[in-house]
């Protein structure tokens, strides 16, 4: 049986709960949804990026990368990612972020994405990004 492993990337404060960033198990990782946290520093909240939905959407992207990397992946492995808006106007603008950084990134084969309009988000977060990977 393979083993299954938690991941937190030093990026990453403890989870307030009993959940993980990330599991690996196998060749299958999971990344749990992520928002646009600013790094985590010792002591303090969490930050938000930014107000902007910009400024949230590529700090939650960097924050998934940190915990796909933790677990020996990279956006290649990426099967399926899902977005969550907490506003419905925003679906244009995150298009377009999303397209042009999954441009930058140079990947071989676009994942499957959804995204879905969400309001249960902590006040002032615009999204959250979740992402399945699978590896080799």
């Amino acid at each position: 049986m393979t083993e299954k492993t938690a991941l937190t990337p030093k990026t990453h404060t403890t989870p307030p709960a009993k959940f993980s960033h990330g599991v690996r198990k196998g060749n299958i990782l999971q990344v749990a949804g992520q928002v646009g946290f600013l790094p985590a520093v010792e002591g303090e909240p969490p930050t938000p990026a930014g107000p902007t939905l910009r400024e949230q959407t590529l700090q939650t992207f960097a924050n998934v990368r940190a915990i796909l990397e933790e677990g020996g992946a990279t956006w290649d492995d990426a099967m399926m990612i899902r977005v969550y808006l907490t506003d419905v106007d925003h679906f244009a603008e995150m298009n377009q972020i999303y397209n042009a950084y999954f441009e930058e990134q140079g990947l071989t084969a676009p994942p499957a994405a959804r995204t879905t309009v969400y309001v249960g988000l902590p006040a002032g977060l615009l999204v959250e990004i979740d992402a399945l990977a699978v590896l080799g």
